[in-house]
C-alpha cells in the first residue's frame, strides 16, 4: 500500500478528505468494496461534527409527515431551494436514522423506551430532531469512528492537511479528472503523495473566515477552496449561517447553545428582561435562524448591547439538567447556572450553506471529485440551512455518494494514472515572518465580521473586497517563498473562500435568507430561484471569480447531471 522513497507516496481506491459525518459515512459505504484512507488534519474526532449538539431532522414521529419536513426546509431556504435535493435528503431521512441505530449510536429514547425521544427546533412545525442528549455530534462522530477503525479496509490516517488536488490537467492532460493530493504531515513537516481515482472532499466549512464563530478550528474552507483552484464552480456562497446563540464569555471561545433550548422554551430576553423576537416574527424564538440572528443584531446596535439572553429558568430544574446536561455542565464551569438564570449570548458564523456545486450524487466539474457535507452545494439548504438538516444532509449524500462510485468503479480502474511529480520545496525556505501569516490571519477574519458579517452595505463589500485581494497578493508572495505551514495552508484557503463570498455577495441585489443588504433591503421575485454560481477564471494569484450564468433551483441544471 506505501511505497517508501525520498517522497512517501501513498496509493488507494478512494481518498477522503475529512474524518466527520460525511467522510466517515463514505468510508464506511464504501470500505467492502474498496480500500479506502480517510485523512484529518488534526485529531479524527477534531471536527465540526463532533460539536454538534441538537441532532437529525427525520420523519419518524406520530402526525409528521414527508411532505412538512419538505415544506419546512423549503421555508427555511427562502425559494432558493433545488426540490428534488430536498426531496431526496428529507426522503432518505429515516433510512439514515435505522443505520446509525444499527450501528449502535445511543440515541435518546422516550420514558417507556418505546421510541427515540424526539425535539423541536426553530423553522420546524413538528418534532422531529432524534437526538443523543444535548451531544448528538459526539456520539454520532465517536459510534461511526469506532466502526473505521474496526474496518480492515478503512485506513486512518491524522493530522495530515491537504495543500492541493492532483488533476489530470494539472499534469497537463487534456481531459481532466481527480488523481490525489498533495499532502503535509504537520508532526514532521513532510509532504506526502496520495494516489487516488477517487477523491472525495469531506472537510466542512469555512466559519474560521469571521472573528466570532462556533466552528472548530479546523473550519478553514480547506476543501472549498482546493476545488476552486483546481476548477470547479462554487454556488450561494453568500449564505454564511450566524448561530444566534453562542455563550457570551471570552473564556467559552465558540460554545454553541443548542437551538434545542428555545426549540423546549427558552426565551430570548433584553437585559431588562424583555421578551423581544415576537416584534420580529409571530414564531417568536421559534423563527429560523437567520431571523433570530438578525433580530439579536438588531437590539444589540440599537441598545449598545455586547449581548442579549437565553432564559430557559422557568422550566424545572430535573428537566434542564435531563436535556441539556453537556450544556449545563460546560455553563457551570464558566459560572453559569442556567437552571437559575440566563445565559449571555451573542451570534456567531456557524454554518456555509454554499460551496462547491455538485449534482445528487456529490460529482463536482471535475471526474472522480466528490464533495459532500458542508463544503458542497447541493441545493438542499437555499438560503439558510433549517436547524438539524446538516448532520443528515452529511449522511445522506455520503450513501448516494458511495453509489455512484461503486457503480464508476471500473471505468476509474480503467484510467490510466500519470506520473505524479514529487512536491518541490527546493527553492524555498523556512519562515523567518511568521508573525506575517498570524497578523494576515487577523485582519482578514475581523473585516470579514465587520464588512461581510449579519448585515451588510454595498460600500462594506467593496472595502472587504479590497482588503481580500491586498491579502491574497502578499498570501501569493509568502507562499511562493517559503515552506508550506498547516497555518499558512489555512490561511491561504480562507483568503480564497473570504473573496468568493464577498463576490457571491456582492452579485446578489437584494436581502434573501441569510444574506441581508441594506442597500437593497427586500427579495427581488425575479431571483426567487436563482442562485449565484461562480466559475474561475485566469488570474494574477490563481482563478478569479467570473459569475456564470445563475441556475434555475427548479431545473436541475447540475454537474453530470
Amino acid at each position: 500500500m506505501t511505497n517508501s522513497q525520498a517522497q512517501q507516496q501513498h496509493a488507494f481506491d478512494a481518498m477522503i478528505l475529512g474524518s466527520g459525518a460525511a467522510g466517515l459515512g463514505l468510508a464506511l459505504r464504501l470500505a467492502d468494496h474498496a480500500q479506502v484512507a480517510v485523512l484529518s488534519k488534526g485529531p479524527l474526532a477534531d471536527g465540526s461534527t463532533f460539536w454538534a449538539q441538537g441532532g437529525i431532522a427525520a420523519v419518524i414521529g406520530p402526525g409528521d409527515a414527508l411532505e412538512a419536513h419538505i415544506n419546512d426546509t423549503f421555508d427555511a431556504g427562502a425559494g432558493l431551494n433545488r426540490p428534488e435535493a430536498v426531496r431526496l435528503v428529507v426522503e432518505q431521512a429515516p433510512a439514515c436514522i435505522d443505520w446509525l441505530v444499527e450501528l449502535g449510536v445511543p440515541f435518546s429514547r422516550t420514558q417507556d423506551d418505546s421510541a427515540l425521544h424526539l425535539t423541536r427546533e426553530g423553522g420546524h412545525s413538528h418534532r422531529r430532531i432524534a437526538h443523543a442528549d444535548d451531544a448528538t455530534g459526539r456520539a454520532i462522530e465517536e459510534t461511526l469512528l469506532r466502526h473505521a477503525r474496526a474496518h480492515p479496509n478503512i485506513h486512518l490516517f491524522d493530522h495530515r492537511i491537504a495543500i492541493d488536488l492532483i488533476t489530470a490537467r494539472k499534469l497537463g492532460q487534456a481531459s481532466d479528472r481527480a488523481l490525489g493530493a498533495y499532502v503535509l504531515d504537520s508532526r514532521s513537516g513532510r509532504v506526502e503523495i496520495f494516489h487516488a481515482p477517487v477523491v472525495a472532499l469531506a472537510t466542512g466549512g469555512a466559519g474560521k473566515a469571521y472573528l466570532y464563530t462556533s466552528n472548530p478550528d479546523t473550519a478553514s474552507g480547506d476543501g472549498i477552496a482546493m476545488a476552486w483552484r483546481a476548477g470547479c464552480r462554487v454556488a450561494d456562497m453568500e449564505f454564511m449561517q450566524f448561530h444566534p446563540t453562542c455563550l457570551y464569555d471570552p473564556r467559552a471561545k465558540s460554545f454553541l447553545i443548542s437551538e434545542a433550548v428555545r426549540g423546549e422554551g427558552g426565551h430570548l430576553l433584553l437585559p431588562d428582561g424583555t421578551r423581544f423576537m415576537h416584534d420580529f416574527d409571530p414564531r417568536g424564538e421559534l423563527a429560523p435562524r437567520d431571523i433570530v440572528a438578525r433580530a439579536i443584531d438588531h437590539e444589540m446596535k440599537r441598545l449598545g448591547l455586547d449581548c442579549v439572553y437565553l432564559d430557559i429558568s422557568h422550566r424545572p430544574a430535573e428537566f434542564i439538567n435531563e436535556h441539556f446536561p453537556n450544556i449545563q455542565r460546560r455553563c457551570l464551569e464558566f459560572g453559569y447556572d442556567m437552571t437559575r438564570e440566563p445565559l449571555p449570548v451573542v451570534p456567531a458564523a456557524h454554518y456555509t450553506c454554499g460551496g462547491v456545486l455538485t449534482d445528487l450524487a456529490g460529482r463536482t466539474d471535475i471526474e472522480g471529485l466528490y464533495a459532500i457535507g458542508e463544503v458542497a452545494s447541493t441545493g438542499l439548504h437555499g438560503a439558510n440551512r433549517l436547524a438539524s438538516n446538516s448532520l443528515l444532509e452529511c449522511l445522506v449524500f455520503a450513501q448516494s455518494a458511495a453509489t455512484d462510485i461503486l457503480t464508476r468503479r471500473p471505468q476509474a480502474a480503467a484510467a490510466t494514472a500519470p506520473t505524479i511529480p514529487p512536491w518541490d520545496d527546493s527553492r524555498v525556505t523556512d519562515s523567518d515572518e511568521e508573525v506575517i501569516v498570524s497578523h494576515n490571519w487577523d485582519e482578514l477574519r475581523r473585516f470579514m465580521w465587520d464588512y461581510v458579517g449579519i448585515v451588510r452595505t454595498n460600500k462594506r463589500l467593496q472595502r472587504a473586497l479590497h482588503r481580500a485581494d491586498l491579502l491574497l497578493g502578499e498570501i501569493d508572495e509568502y507562499y511562493s517563498n517559503f515552506r508550506v505551514t498547516p497555518h499558512l495552508i489555512e490561511l491561504r484557503n480562507l483568503a480564497v473562500v473570504a473573496k468568493l463570498i464577498i463576490v457571491s455577495a456582492q452579485a446578489r441585489h437584494e436581502s434573501r435568507g441569510l444574506h441581508y443588504n441594506q442597500d437593497y433591503p427586500t427579495a427581488d421575485p425575479a431571483l426567487a430561484q436563482v442562485d449565484t454560481v461562480l466559475a474561475p477564471q485566469p488570474g494574477r494569484h490563481g482563478p478569479e471569480p467570473r459569475i456564470c450564468s445563475p441556475i434555475a433551483s427548479s431545473a436541475g441544471d447540475l454537474p453530470h447531471a
